[in-house]
């Protein structure tokens, strides 16, 4: 079998196919958008690290008529006519916004940069969108071809300064004016494509090009980036096999936990199938460790999206399950008013669970994102920096300590910040900050309100030695908590799984928000 060669940190269309990397072929898909003719205006927008860069790169090659590059995959089949066109690609993913200068300055050295790439002499004396404009059409006079547009992360700029509003309306005007030379010049051009992780409305691309299709919730193209369970059974099955065994698990029981870890993002109310996330797939299938671990998350996270929250918001919201969301809840429209869903969805930390009837339940992608979005709430909850609770309350749990665990958790408790409004703090926020903990440590498989044929459990927690079942009272007492499992039977299901199975009382102050009361038994 032909070794697979898996890329980590290569995004080039051209190097990776030179060099021999496994690309998963998504030529098919773009085939009707290459091919649709001059009104070819599109925007798509995916979480960071989703192949939005590659995908821009493989149009470059494409429209640049570099056919030897495609032998094999399936637009070298079809009736592609691979003309050469002249190529202006941006690329704002990495712009510093520290001020409003220095990002003025950045934009002048990304124009530059695009620029020497197409053969066309940046005129200092102009403004970037005055040169924008002339290279259009300078480069369709001279080359005789209308000009392809290519913007990576063409909002990253915006999104960097949302802890300044004022700084990011500056920044929103200056590429408003570069944007707007887009609609008109449309007659220079053959085809735009404009990706990024957030739809600000207000910027002039949307508001002023009438022609401009937004693919980001399309049917059609919902698989375009991100790997289908099929595509990567399909173009990674060697490695996928050498990880199961390195992993010591069977082929069937590694595929289910990588489903569970990297297999949950869904992009269209009417496409059901998921996509995994091709940046953790490149990062576990090229390093093959012992266990799976975070690796989109780790290479920064958008803290604007975390710094949106209020704390009351934090600690109502089962963000497993965001239930009734219109598509307009989704979009960036005001700056001053973000709703903290939109930059959560659009920032990949939540994603489609369900859609009936014109409304959306969002939640959690994969466990991957669960673990370090929660980590993220406990530090808000605590108002602390660093994981002190998050270590001491979890591996004491895990090891059945229950002085310990009981002491630090009351701590925790301690230190929480609620909402304002907030006169009495209900049972489920006490179990959500609970469930928030332990799953942000990585030590248990978390379930809140675990259904059973007698009610509901307030939350269960397993590792592989130990189940512990909880439930949580407010004004009442740990005893009644323990009586209530007991007389529902919630740890009935776990009594035969061979693993010691511990009952949980928790009980809560509603008017001093503390946690007053701890109890804990093993199953009988």
């Amino acid at each position: 079998m032909e070794e697979e060669k898996i890329a980590q940190g290569t995004y080039d269309f051209r190097n990776m196919r030179k060099d021999g990397y496994r690309y998963v072929d998504k030529t098919a898909l773009l085939y009707p958008l290459v091919t649709r003719g001059m009104d070819s205006f599109f925007f798509i927008s995916r979480p960071r690290r989703f192949g939005k860069s590659l995908m821009l790169s493989t149009l470059e090659c494409l429209f640049r008529g570099q056919r030897e590059l495609f032998k094999g995959l399936a637009i070298d089949q079809m009736d592609y006519d691979w003309t050469e066109y002249p190529v202006l690609h941006f690329n704002f993913g990495t712009m510093k916004v520290e001020t409003l200068e220095g990002f003025c300055a950045g934009l002048v050295v990304r124009v530059k940069q695009a620029f020497e790439e197409a053969g066309v002499v940046y005129d200092p004396a102009l403004a970037p969108n005055d040169n924008f404009a002339n290279a259009i059409r300078f480069l369709a006079k001279d080359r005789g071809k209308p000009v392809v547009i290519l913007i990576d992360e063409y909002d990253a700029p915006v999104g960097h300064a949302l802890n300044d509003i004022a700084k990011a309306k500056a920044i929103r005007a200056e590429l408003s004016a570069f944007y707007g030379e887009i609609k008109n010049n449309v007659g220079n051009i053959r085809f735009m494509m404009m990706t990024g992780v957030t739809r600000f409305t207000q910027l002039s691309v949307f508001s002023a090009l009438n022609n401009l299709t937004d693919l980001t919730m399309d049917e059609r193209y919902a698989t375009l980036l991100g790997y289908t369970d099929e595509e990567l059974g399909a173009n990674f099955s060697k490695t996928l096999h050498r990880h199961a065994e390195v992993m010591g698990l069977s082929y069937e029981d590694y595929r289910e936990k990588l489903r569970w870890w990297y297999n949950g993002y869904r992009f269209s109310p009417d496409c059901e199938e998921k996509v995994y996330n091709p940046f953790a797939i490149g990062q576990t299938l090229g390093a093959l460790k012992r266990r799976f671990i975070g690796t989109w998350i780790s290479t920064g996270q958008t803290s604007t999206v975390i710094n949106y929250f209020t704390n009351n918001q934090l600690v109502e919201k089962d963000y497993e399950n965001v239930e009734d969301v219109f598509e307009e809840d989704l979009d960036v429209c005001g700056l001053e008013n973000i709703r903290p869903i939109a930059m959560l969805y659009q920032g990949g930390y939540l994603t489609i669970k369900d859609f009936q009837d014109g409304v959306f339940t969002l939640g959690i992608p994969d466990e991957e994102v669960r673990r370090a979005f929660n980590a993220q709430l406990v530090k808000k909850f605590a108002q602390k920096e660093d994981n002190h609770y998050l270590s001491m309350v979890s591996r004491a749990l895990k090891q059945a300590d229950f002085d310990i665990f009981f002491g630090n958790l009351s701590d925790l408790y301690a230190h929480l910040i609620y909402g304002s409004k907030e006169e009495r703090v209900q049972e489920f926020s006490f179990q959500r900050i609970l469930y928030v903990l332990l799953t942000a440590s990585g030590f248990f498989r978390v379930t809140a309100e675990d259904r059973q044929s007698h009610g509901r459990a307030d939350l269960v927690a397993e590792t592989p030695e130990r189940v512990f079942v909880f439930e949580l009272k407010v004004d009442g007492t740990p005893q009644e908590a323990l009586a209530q499992i007991k007389e529902k039977g919630y740890a009935e299901p776990y009594r035969h799984s061979g693993k010691e199975v511990h009952l949980i009382g928790l009980s809560f102050d509603g008017a001093t928000r503390r946690l007053t009361g701890t109890a804990a038994e093993p199953l009988a």
